[in-house]
């Protein structure tokens, strides 16, 4: 199947939704489809205001039709509701096409930290940007219902996995965190308001604070945390040995949809400490035994975070590890394929496009 998937978010950024979608694609392409992206990477961008790392495409409507002309895809997916979500958009709706889009991120919470303005002022556009989709992908059943409830319909459930090969705790730790008075917490993520660190900084609980990621708050909690190790963006298997040295993993976040990083900790088989929220909710659980039938505990959720890492702490980590053998990537692309919008291919006006 010829797949063209559309994303805003890519490569050089360093998060879990790129994540995501870069073994999507490669996945998909492994499996013997043929995969067109289109990123930022193919276009002129300025940077994102306040997130000046993260690339924007200017005015990429023409190209875009180009690229999907040329490209003629059997399906359509979008990922972001960037510059390049709305122009790939276009060019489906102009053609009376079907096509997908998937909800990484609550771009309304986001936009309201960083303005003061309500988040709900903001929900109109993403149910105008999904609303056009033939369903929408969520990765948990809670968001997909609080899609539903926004208005947003269909949602097909895609839930995102981890490559248990790279993330295991055979790793070797990472050597900047070997010797390290313990227990030794461990953050990952992009350092930024929604990410909520300071909440994490803050917390009593004794031992050496680690934060892994880079970000335009970077700076600002190095100067006041000069007490915390930050060992910026790392990849590959310098990120898993940072989560394989780790004590305990510590997401403080309130606003992400999933938080692939809780996954990948548990598969290095680190117990996660976080807020009784959506996304931790969905991989921990409510009383920390995961959502797969579990019995021990692989974490802890409370609304106290320093006595969430202090529970998590008694954790089982083999247990850890076994509930991340639920994610598995092979299982996600096949979601995914499954709820594409898939049309036979025809001629249009003398293009290529789907019918």
């Amino acid at each position: 199947m010829r797949i063209a998937l559309v994303s805003d978010a890519w490569a050089p950024q360093v998060n879990g939704v790129v994540r995501a979608l870069a073994t999507t694609a490669e996945r998909l392409r492994a499996s013997g489809h043929d995969v067109l992206t289109i990123t930022p990477a193919k276009f002129r961008t300025i940077g994102c205001p306040t997130y000046p790392e993260i690339r924007l495409a200017i005015l990429p409507g023409k190209r875009v039709r180009r690229l999907l002309n040329l490209f003629a895809p059997q399906a359509v997916h979008l990922a972001t509701e960037g510059p390049l979500g709305w122009a790939a958009r276009g060019w489906c709706k102009r053609r009376g096409l079907g096509f997908t889009t998937s909800f990484h991120t609550r771009f309304p919470d986001y936009v309201a930290l960083r303005t003061g303005l309500p988040a709900d002022l903001f929900w109109p556009v993403m149910r105008r940007f999904h609303g056009g989709a033939e369903r929408t992908f969520a990765v948990t059943a809670a968001l997909a219902d609080e899609l539903a409830g926004r208005g947003i319909s269909p949602v097909h459930r895609w839930p995102l996995g981890v490559d248990l090969g790279a993330f295991t705790p055979d790793v070797a730790p990472h050597p900047a965190m070997r010797g390290l008075p313990r227990p030794i917490q461990l953050s990952v993520g992009r350092v930024a308001v929604e990410k909520n660190l300071s909440a994490f900084l803050d917390t009593t609980v004794g031992g050496t604070k680690v934060v892994v990621g880079d970000g335009p708050a970077l700076e600002r909690l190095k100067a006041d945390y000069p007490g915390v190790l930050f060992l910026g963006a790392l990849h590959g298997a310098e990120l898993a040995s940072a989560y394989a040295a780790a004590d305990v993993f510590v997401f403080p976040s309130r606003t992400d949809t999933f938080g692939l990083v809780n996954v990948e900790a548990l598969a290095s088989g680190v117990p996660v400490a976080a807020y009784p929220v959506r996304g931790p909710l969905d991989i921990v659980g409510a009383y920390g035994c995961g959502l797969n039938g579990g019995t021990q505990r692989v974490g802890a959720l409370d609304e106290d975070l320093s006595r969430a890492i202090m529970v998590a702490l008694t954790a089982d980590r083999a247990a850890c590890r076994v509930e991340a053998a639920n994610y598995d990537w092979s299982r996600c692309t096949q979601a995914f394929v499954a709820g594409l919008a898939t049309r036979r291919v025809r001629a249009v006006s003398g293009a290529l496009a789907l019918a």
